[in-house]
Order: C-alpha cells, then structure tokens, then sequence
C-alpha cells in the first residue's frame, strides 16, 4: 500500500495519475475532504489532516510506502505515526536550498525533517527540487486582469522544474529498487528567466503580456503581506538576490532516474493555460 500525502497539489495529482497507470496500487490519496476528492479510479481517497494527527492513524493502517512533502507541518509527529504504522520506506520532497542556501530559514527548516527522516529508522528517498514551474501561478491574477506582471531579477534564469517530473522521479522510488538512501537533487532542462517565463505564458495566450522588472524593495513589501519577512526575503534571494552555482547547475538526474526526457517550462505552460485566461 502507498499513501500520497498533498494529494490534491500539483505533485501529488501527478504522483497519483503515474501510480495508479503503472499499476502500482492499493494507492491510498491523503485529503481533507475524501468527498471533493478526483482521483483515478485506482486510488482510495482517505481523509486526514496533519492539524489531527489521531485522523492519521486510519489513514496509515496497512501503508508500507508513504510520499511526503517537507513544509506541511507536524513532520515529525507524521514520522512517528508512520513508524508505528509500520510504514517501511518514506519518499520526502525537500529543497534544493538545502545545498545551495543551507543558511536560510526556510532551507533549515528542510534540514531539519530530513535528518528526522534519516533518524527515524524507515528506509528514505529524499528529492531536493529547485525552483517550480508551477509557481508562476503567482501571476496569474495579474494576467487575467491584463495587469502588468512585477518581476524582481527579471533576466536571471533558473532551472525551472515541472512538478510532474518531481511526480515522475517519486513514483521510480517508490516502485522499483535502488533508490532508497538515495538523495536526488532534481532541476528542468535549462535555466528559464521570469521574462522568458512571462514571454512563454503570452504565446500560449496569444496576446501581449504586460512585463516590467521591479526592485527588491517593492518585491518584498508584496511578498511579505503572504510570506512574513524571512520567508520573503528567502525567496528573493534564491530568485535572484543571491544565486550561486549550485543553485544554477542544470541537472540530468530527472533524465536518469526515470529514462524520459525532461519535461520544458513552455510544456508546463501550455498544460496549465486555462488559469491565465
């Protein structure tokens, strides 16, 4: 049995559609609310919320590998509860900050639970996925409106990931042997500017994009509204305030773990234009 916590985000949906096409079930799908719930009809959507951990135990009864996302909060009462369920092999999504910005707060914080999965007596795949193509969602209002998109570090390209390929390495790890104790870190196919980002979005829509390059001061009174400051000022500085060659490093290791090429930004773009519409 396998269990996908954030099964409704966009690494879990794409973990669960892998999963069930390869035939790897049971498959268990983790949300609060199992009725509002679409999963392929392989998966069983089981309620829980790590606010509750005792909606847990259920939820973990019978699982031997479990897919976690580092940041969901409780970690290590999630870890414990997997243990005693006698769950056998974790499959963790950190960050790739955790090498490339082991000083900030946030990349800390993802330290932190790797050690405590590391420490925890499972058998462990961790993945340390850079920047998502799924976070230029952040724009989307804006372009919806015909508003102006503000982009601090608007011409520093990074190795934008597609979540599905994060799905992708997840399901080789939780299905075939020789990953466990393994630690991947996972990047796109090439570096992909906030311009180029915003130019792509515009040729799937067909229709001019309003783009300007702001400051990080403006940046960070926005950011700060949703993020508080350390997580602002964290964001900032791996987007382009303080960027270095290992956050830079264009990767093959999507390519190798899985044996499909590696899916481009543009191809996130036209998979997801709806929400700029």
């Amino acid at each position: 049995m396998i269990l996908v916590t954030g099964a409704t985000g966009n690494i879990g949906r794409a973990l669960l559609k892998e999963l069930d096409a390869c035939g790897a079930g049971p498959l268990r799908g983790l949300t609060r609310d199992a009725g509002r719930a679409s999963f392929p009809g392989g998966v069983a959507a089981v309620e829980g919320d790590f606010a509750e951990m005792t909606s847990l135990k259920p939820a973990l009864d019978g699982v031997r590998s479990l897919f976690l996302l580092s940041g969901m909060g409780a970690e290590a009462e999630v870890l414990a509860a997997a243990r005693q369920a006698g769950v056998e092999h974790v499959v963790l999504v950190s960050s790739i900050t955790v090498q490339s910005h082991p000083h900030l707060g946030p990349a800390g914080e993802n330290m932190a639970v790797e050690r405590l999965l590391k420490d925890s007596g499972m058998a462990w795949t961790i993945l340390r996925p850079t920047q998502f193509a799924s976070n230029a969602l952040w724009w989307a209002e804006a372009i919806h409106e015909h508003q102006t998109v503000r982009v601090p570090y608007a011409d520093i390209g990074l190795p934008t990931i597609h979540p599905a390929d994060i799905a992708s390495v997840a399901r080789v790890a939780l299905t075939e042997s020789g990953h466990q104790g393994l630690t991947y870190a996972l990047t796109g196919p090439e570096r992909v500017t906030a311009r180029q980002q915003v130019e792509a979005i515009a040729a799937v829509l067909g229709r001019e994009v309003p783009f300007a390059e702001t400051s990080r001061e403006e940046a960070r009174r926005h950011m700060a509204t949703f993020l508080g400051d350390e997580a602002a000022d964290a964001v900032l500085d791996v987007t382009g305030g303080d960027v270095n060659d290992e956050l830079l490093k264009v990767r093959d290791t999507v390519s190798r773990v899985t044996g499909s090429p590696t899916r481009p930004f543009h191809q996130w773009v036209s998979e997801n234009a709806a929400a700029f519409r």
